[in-house]
C-alpha cells in the first residue's frame, strides 16, 4: 500500500496507471464509436432482405397453388377440406390486420398494429420504443398433408398426426436502441436495426380430440421440439461504426422463436350445451300507502 501511495514512481504505480488508461480508452471508444449518446438521433431504417436473393432460396406460393387449395384440378385428398379452412382463416386474419384496406393504406394499418403489439409485449427500462418500418404479411397459407391416426391403449385415446408446412415471404423491419444505465441512467444507447423474414416452417403436429369423459372437453394442437424453421435476419448494430449481420443475434432470435413454438400448446374449449340460469337480482318494492 505504501508503494502505491508514495510520491516516488514505482512499478506498481505504473501498472495501475496503465490499466486505468486502457479502461478509459476502451470506454471512450465504445461510447463515441459504437454507442449513441444523442437521444434525439432519428431511428435508423433496418436493411431489408434482398428480394432477388430471397427468391433464390424460397419456394414462393403461386396462383396455381392457391387455386389447388380452394378447389382446383388436384386429386382429392382427405385433408383438402382442412386446407380450404386454413386458407380462409389465414386470409381473414390478413385482411383484419390490414383493416380491410388495399395498397399502402392496408400496409400502414398492419404496421401500426404490429408496432403497438411489440411495444406492449417488450416494454422495458433497458430499451427504447420499437419503431416498425415495414411489414410484409405474405400471400400464402399453412398446408396440411399426410394425415393419419394413432390409437392408444384406452378406447378413446386417439391422436391425429399430420404434416404442417408453411412457405411464404413474411417479414418485418424494425429498429430500436438498447439503453445503458450504468454508471448513470441513460448513459448511452446502442442502436439496433433488424429485419427478420420467414421463408419456411415445416413440422409434424399432433391434434388431440376432446375426451368424452372430460368435464371441460378441449381440442389441443401441439408441436414437437424438432421442426424446420428457416429464418433470415439482417442486422446493424452501432451508431457511427456499425456491426452487420451478427451471428449471435441471429442465433438468439431463432432460439427464442423455436422455444416459443415448441412450448406452445393451442387449446380450444368446446362450448357447453347447457348454460346456468342467472339468479335474478331482487328489486326494491315500492312503498305502500300504510308505510307513507
Amino acid at each position: 500500500m505504501s508503494a502505491v501511495l508514495s510520491l516516488q514512481p514505482t512499478f506498481t504505480q505504473g501498472l495501475i496507471l496503465g490499466q486505468v488508461s486502457v479502461l478509459c480508452l476502451l470506454l471512450v471508444v465504445l461510447r463515441y464509436l459504437f454507442l449513441d449518446t444523442d437521444p434525439a438521433l432519428p431511428y435508423l431504417r433496418s436493411p431489408l432482405v434482398d428480394e432477388n436473393e430471397s427468391a433464390r432460396h424460397l419456394k414462393l406460393p403461386t396462383a396455381s397453388h392457391d387455386a389447388d387449395i380452394v378447389g382446383g384440378a388436384r386429386d382429392p385428398e382427405s385433408a383438402e377440406w382442412l386446407n380450404l379452412i386454413l386458407y380462409q382463416i389465414t386470409q381473414a386474419y390478413r385482411e383484419d390486420l390490414r383493416d380491410h384496406a388495399r395498397g399502402a393504406a392496408g400496409d400502414e394499418a398492419a404496421r401500426e398494429k404490429i408496432e403497438r403489439w411489440l411495444n406492449a409485449a417488450v416494454s422495458s427500462s433497458f430499451m427504447d420504443p420499437i419503431r416498425v418500418h415495414s411489414v410484409d404479411l405474405g400471400s400464402g397459407c399453412p398446408h396440411v398433408s399426410d394425415v393419419h391416426f394413432e390409437h392408444g391403449d384406452a378406447l378413446n385415446d386417439i391422436k391425429i398426426k399430420l404434416r404442417l408446412s408453411y412457405t411464404d415471404t413474411v417479414s418485418v423491419s424494425l429498429s430500436t436502441s438498447v439503453l445503458f444505465n450504468y454508471p448513470a441512467p441513460y448513459f448511452a444507447r446502442l442502436p439496433v436495426s433488424l429485419s427478420v423474414s420467414l421463408s419456411l416452417f415445416s413440422s409434424w403436429a399432433t391434434i388431440t380430440p376432446p375426451s368424452p369423459t372430460s368435464p371441460t372437453p378441449t381440442i389441443s394442437l401441439s408441436l414437437p421440439k424438432s421442426f424446420t424453421l428457416d429464418l433470415k435476419t439482417v442486422s446493424l448494430l452501432g451508431s457511427r461504426a456499425k456491426l452487420a449481420d451478427v451471428p449471435k443475434l441471429h442465433e438468439m432470435i431463432q432460439s427464442r422463436i423455436r422455444n416459443a413454438l415448441s412450448e406452445k400448446t393451442i387449446s380450444v374449449a368446446l362450448p357447453p350445451l347447457t348454460r346456468s340460469t342467472p339468479t335474478p337480482t331482487p328489486t326494491a318494492s315500492a312503498p305502500s300507502s300504510k308505510d307513507l
